[in-house]
Parts: C-alpha cells; structure tokens; sequence
C-alpha cells in the first residue's frame, strides 16, 4: 500500500516544504516513524515493528531513513528526497538515530513514534528541546494537492458502488446478523479496489443509536433501521460513508427525523466555501436538526477530516475556527440518536474548492427502503 504520488520530484518538493516550515518554526530536525508522515514525506509505510524504523531530516543537510535491513527491500528510493541506511541486527538503532540528529537544539517528533524509542532517545540527545512534528508537517498535509484529490475521488467512487449494491438489494439483510453483513461490506470494499478496509459499521434497530457501534451477533430484522458505515483504503487514500437504509415502509417518526437528517447534511455541505470557520460547517447542520427538536440527540462533531488518514484535520466541530481552503478535505457526518430505540446518520466527504464545496460521495441519499 502507497501513496499515488510516484515522482521523486514529489517527495522532494514536500521535504522543501518541511524544511520551509522547520525554519519559520525555529525547528533543526524532523524526525518521523510508524504514521502517515512518513509515507507523505517518503512513499513509504513501516510495519508497527518492535524494530526502530525513523526519517531523520534536518533543516540543512540530507534526509536519511533510517530502516532495518530486512524491511530494506519494501523501500522505493526516491533519488533527490532522502537516502536509505538499513541497520542490521546486533546494531543500536538508537546511537544511529542520535548520530543522525547530531548537535540539534529542537527536534520535532512525529505523534505515532512508539514512546520506547523516545525514551531510549533522550538520554543521547540531553540538551535537545523534542516538540511535536505535526505543528511542521501538519499544516502541509492538511491541505490535499490535485493528486491526493485524484485519490480521494477515486476510493469514494468505490465506496459509492458499494453503497448502491447495498441500496439495490444486492447485500442481504435481513436474517442475517450484523457481524455477517459487515464482512460481505468488507469484501466488496476490497472488490471495488481498497487496498485495506478500516472498517465497516453495520449497526440494526437500537443499535444504530451507538454512533461507533461493533458489528455484532444481533440478527437483522424486519421493521428495522440498518446503518452502514464503512471505509478503507486505497491506494494510500482514505474513504468514508454512511448510508442508512430501512427494512419495510417507516414507522413517520423515523421518516419525519430522517427529512430533518438530509437537510442537515445538504446544509453542512453547503456551508464548505473557501473562507469560512470550521465551525460553520458545523453550525450549520446542527442548526436544522435542534430547530427540529432534535438536538440533544446529535451528539458528536459534524465531521472530520481525511486523507492518508481517516481523522485528521481539519475537524468539523464547534470551537474550530481555522478557515476552510482549497484542498481541505473532510466528512460531513450529522446524526440523530434516540437510545434503546434507532439511530441514523448521512456521511459524504466534501473538498473545499474555489468553484464551491466539492462532494465526493454521490450515492442515493435518501432513506432507502428494502423488502
């Protein structure tokens, strides 16, 4: 699994970036393992491995990825970008981290670096200031260039095919429990193209009120609200949808909430315009459902956003007021959730654009009623 972008020239480009950032925010080093910066600064994933895999770049000087000799050979070189030191077994990994890093004053470490690695790392760096790295390449990654775009288009279309085998009747439902419907999801998923599904919520009747509810034993019913939420990843790209469907007509209160739930979510999308606080996405579609009588029950942000990861920035919730630019992409994902009873939510991902909010998921939005 890789990222699109095949190009040394793109890799190198992002590093400029980096190390343009590093300068504004006073940092000497970058350093990054395990998480999505390494594979957006290099083309390549490490396996979580007990085994120390990290990309050391300095604001002068060059990039090297520091990979155990084994892993070596799943490592595309991107000539220009950074050089390649595999370090073999019976080696400390750690004095060769320090020794790349040298005499640095302020180090930036990525989120996802394992805490043994660090903690193994102070003692040799005993005069270095250690801050996050997110705060450099953050801000990078958050806004998707025309490629990144490309990819995210690409795995919503493909899980917008799922969603309509599961509006065309195509998924079996009923009868049948949850955890079984969630693995045929799965596979279709891998069928239309992912790489990897990072999950897939199929949530019946009172369970659906569990926004993150585990796909469980419960059989199906008739008469029955099902939520599906399911995602993956394709080709180092994210997707992310939520579709709901009933089975049998609806009893009016769960029509009547799932019209005040589609309004919502077309007014959230709206409010994407180049330019507005996150938190106006936000507003938006919370104010339709609270004039409904129904805010109490929404009871998460209304998105997230994604890329090389399923929630990153920006999120769409109160309190954020980072205005929305091109190339910020993230879900739109209101919700309504009454316990013990039902539970609904519509989920696309929009792009932020010059011409207008960008949707991506096209699927059926309505209520789709089966059987």
């Amino acid at each position: 699994m890789s990222s699109p972008a095949s190009s040394p020239a793109i890799y190198a480009a992002r590093i400029d970036k980096v190390r343009a950032a590093m300068a504004e925010r006073g940092v000497d080093v970058v350093a990054v393992s395990v998480g999505r910066d390494l594979p957006y600064l290099t083309g390549y994933e490490a396996m979580p491995l007990e085994r120390l895999t990290l990309l050391v770049l300095p604001r002068d000087g060059e990039a090297t990825l520091l990979v155990p000799a084994l892993e070596a050979p799943r490592v595309v070189e991107q000539p220009g970008a950074f050089t390649v030191r595999p370090w073999v077994e019976g080696v400390d990994p750690i004095a060769l981290a320090a020794e790349l890093v040298g005499p640095a004053a302020t180090v930036a470490v990525g989120d996802q670096m394992w805490a043994r690695f660090l903690v193994e790392l102070l003692p040799w760096l005993p005069a270095a200031k250690f801050t996050r790295a997110v705060g450099v390449v953050g801000p990078l990654r958050v806004t998707k260039d025309a490629t990144e775009v490309a990819a995210l288009r690409a795995a919503a279309a493909a899980a917008d095919r799922v969603a309509a085998q599961l509006h065309a009747g195509e998924i079996a439902l009923a009868g049948r429990t949850e955890a079984e419907v969630s693995a045929e999801i799965s596979a279709r998923l891998l069928a239309e193209g992912h790489d990897k599904v990072n999950f897939a919520i199929v949530a019946s009747g009172p369970n659906a009120a569990s926004p993150h509810h585990h796909a469980s034993s419960k059989v199906i019913a008739d008469g029955e609200i099902v939520l599906c939420d399911f995602g993956g990843t394709m080709n180092g790209y994210c997707s992310d949808i939520t579709r709901c469907v009933h089975l049998g007509e609806p009893p009016a209160e769960i029509a009547e909430a799932y019209a005040v739930l589609h309004a919502a979510q077309a007014a959230g999308v709206a409010a994407g315009v180049v330019g507005t606080p996150a938190e106006e996405v936000d507003r938006a579609a919370r104010a339709l459902i609270a004039d409904a009588g129904y805010g109490e029950y929404f009871i998460h942000r209304t998105g997230h956003g994604i890329g090389m990861e399923e929630h990153e920035d920006p999120y769409i919730i109160e309190g954020n007021t980072q205005p929305l630019a091109a190339g910020h992409a993230y879900s739109v994902e209101p919700g309504i959730y009454i316990a013990g009873r039902w539970g609904m939510r519509l989920e696309d991902i929009v792009v932020a654009a010059e011409a207008g909010p960008d949707r991506l998921n096209h699927a059926d939005h309505d209520l789709v009623v089966l059987g």
